[in-house]
């Protein structure tokens, strides 16, 4: 089952006290972006991040959720409501994440 653009808008929404927000379609999902580094997506309507220490700390009750077949299992995001929450989270999360790839011309 694919994710809705429906969700996708909400979670940006939710999201928007960020900057560098970005995101890519990509088989019927969305990867979600932050500062240029994957952070999490939307996999089957359903928000999940990448299970960083400042994550697994912030949410130690998360659900953890594979987003497709063969993928490494991810966090669910249950407090979407929360823009603060968001807000903290990401910010807490992105000094753990890995720099972006150097593409290849």
């Amino acid at each position: 089952m694919a994710s809705s653009k429906e969700y996708l808008d909400f979670i940006l929404e939710q999201l928007s006290e960020l900057e560098s927000i970005t995101y890519r379609a990509m088989m019927g999902e969305y990867i979600i972006y932050y500062g240029g580094k994957v952070i999490g997506g939307i996999y089957d309507d359903r928000f999940l991040v990448k299970p960083t220490k400042s994550a697994v700390a912030m949410m130690p009750h998360a659900l953890k959720e594979i987003p497709y077949e063969g993928a490494k299992e991810m966090l669910l995001v249950d407090d979407v409501e929360n823009k603060a929450f968001l807000k903290d989270l990401f910010e807490a999360m992105f000094g753990e994440l890995p720099a972006p790839k150097k593409k290849n011309k």
